[in-house]
């Protein structure tokens, strides 16, 4: 219920027999003559849609119709088969309630038996569609005005028109007027044959990414007899669709940039302990599972904060990886330094124990991680152009996770020190760094990285135990074209590839654009062997 609705200002007048004030705890709904009755318990659909019409057109303040036909629109509203009474029902638990259309009476019954339902079809409700509309016109609510607007422009009809027109000189909100001008100007183009009020039209229509405009003003262009106004319909036309081209070019770019964000979270901790240690770990994958199991089972406990859930998981997936990241390199990977071919294979041992492990645990169905509200939705920049939130918070929290990388990499001892192995480890030795416990430290930082990049990953597609090798190529296609240990070439690496892969997508499939990034990544590593940005240092010279 709409308790907004009250506010509405009427420009119609209406007999007594129809006027009705509600209170305002309950629910609001018109008087219905007994002709309007039989129409909508009997009557064909045509008849039904005028009765509506009628009825919206019969609207006093107060009166509930508005609130009536959205009921009814929503297929709300039952009858007594019998008595023709009409009823909003609203079902509770295995019970109805009941609320009478007309007075305020509230019924509960266990069954519908004895009751009909009010049946409409698409041609009424599109009719209701348009006399909700022509109601909110007169809202006090700019809001409502606005999806009033937007509901009555798919049916630029000359009674819609004309309602338009009686409410544009009194307007005013300017987005609201903007809106009137916009349906005014179609209709002109739709219903008007003069030719100065028809090229005004398509002036002010020139440049409007509306859908309904370059519809409209292509129908106009192929039957239009007069060249003049063809032409000039046909430049509105072309300056239209290059704006939509514009725009499309920057959807592209932004789902790019939120899939190189993804690739960098996967890719910046491989990295680092690639990097440092010289270790191909083919288990980086699994541990970017982990992080996106951890957020699944962290949901499981919070079921009534959601939204809070996923700001937990994130340290949550932090130290799980972490920890399993220490355990690798504490348990195996220690005792293979240098051994770079065993490093691989050992690594890819774990990651299958680990894939299996999970399976054991979870099952080998796939799991889903709701999407709080906040990450919900779209930023509407236009009517061509939508950022979804999830994909825009993704990457910001990319870009929060590199600064502080950044961060500890430049201004902590722990940072300093792995400078220092990574450019020269036996000279860092020499020095006093303990390389075994920089090791350690480093293996478990890229490994909790990559478990907040599996929190990440599970907002955008399915956790399931091969989650971790959809990703584990482009992090070593990351970490290679950006160049080994270096950060600012991992984000650049990543950016680049994720707009690359989005850009090929719609031209060759995700396969193959896949594949031509890869032999892109293989030509320019036989021309750059260090990538973009080269490690510097003895230990990288050699």
């Amino acid at each position: 219920m709409l308790l907004s609705l009250r506010k509405f200002s009427s420009l119609f007048f209406l007999g007594t027999c129809l006027f009705f004030i509600s209170s305002p705890s309950a629910f609001s709904f018109p008087l219905l003559s007994d002709d309007i009755k039989n129409v909508l318990v009997d009557g064909s659909y045509s008849e039904k849609s005028e009765a509506f019409t009628n009825l919206s057109d019969l609207a006093v303040e107060n009166d509930g119709t508005l609130e009536f036909l959205q009921q009814a629109l929503e297929g709300n509203v039952v009858f007594h088969k019998e008595e023709k009474l009409f009823y909003v029902i609203k079902e509770i638990d295995d019970a109805y309630q009941l609320t009478a259309v007309s007075s305020d009476e509230i019924i509960d019954i266990d069954s519908k038996d004895g009751y009909g339902k009010l049946k409409t079809n698409n041609q009424v409700r599109q009719s209701l569609r348009q006399d909700i509309a022509r109601l909110q016109m007169k809202s006090s609510s700019a809001q409502l005005r606005k999806l009033a607007l937007e509901e009555i422009i798919k049916n630029p009809s000359e009674e819609n028109v004309e309602l338009v027109k009686g409410f544009y000189e009194n307007e005013q909100d300017p987005d609201v007027k903007e809106s009137m001008e916009l349906f005014l100007s179609l209709g002109v183009i739709k219903f008007s044959d003069d030719e100065a009020e028809l090229n005004s039209a398509i002036e002010s229509l020139a440049g409007n990414l509306e859908p309904v405009v370059i519809n409209e003003l292509k129908v106009f262009s192929d039957e239009t007899e007069v060249s003049a106004l063809k032409k000039k319909a046909d430049i509105a036309i072309s300056a239209i669709e290059s704006k939509i081209r514009f725009y499309e070019k920057i959807e592209i770019l932004y789902f790019g940039l939120s899939f190189g964000s993804v690739l960098v979270l996967a890719g910046i901790g491989l990295a680092i302990t690639f990097g440092v240690m010289g270790v191909i770990n083919m288990a980086h994958g699994e541990l970017i599972m982990l992080g996106a199991y951890t957020t699944y089972v962290i949901q499981q406990l919070m079921p009534d904060h959601i939204g809070l859930s996923i700001i937990v998981a994130i340290p949550c997936a932090f130290m799980v990886s972490a920890l399993a990241g220490i355990a690798m390199e504490r348990l195996v990977i220690r005792h293979l330094y240098g051994r770079t071919l065993e490093t691989l294979l050992a690594t890819f041992g774990i990651s299958l124990i680990l894939q299996q492990a999970v399976r054991t645990v979870f099952s080998p169905l796939n799991k889903t991680v709701v999407t709080p509200d906040w990450m919900s939705g779209l930023l509407e920049i236009n009517s061509v152009l939508s950022l979804t939130w999830n994909r825009l918070y993704i990457i910001i929290f990319c870009m929060l996770v590199f600064f502080l990388l950044l961060l500890i990499m430049n201004k902590t001892s722990l940072g300093l020190q792995v400078r220092a192995v990574a450019q020269n480890r036996n000279m860092a030795r020499a020095m006093g760094v303990r390389s075994s416990r920089v090791d350690v430290l480093t293996f478990g930082l890229g490994s909790g990285i990559a478990g907040v990049a599996g929190v990440a990953l599970s907002l955008l597609t399915n956790v399931g135990p091969n989650l971790g090798q959809a990703y584990i190529i482009d992090s070593f296609m990351v970490v290679v074209f950006g160049g080994v240990g270096n950060l600012f070439g991992t984000l650049l690496a990543g950016m680049s590839l994720g707009v690359m892969n989005k850009v090929l997508e719609p031209w060759t499939g995700a396969v193959l654009a896949k594949i031509f990034i890869l032999l892109f990544i293989i030509l320019f590593i036989q021309k750059r062997p260090q990538g973009l940005f080269p490690q510097r240092g003895r230990a990288a010279e050699n």
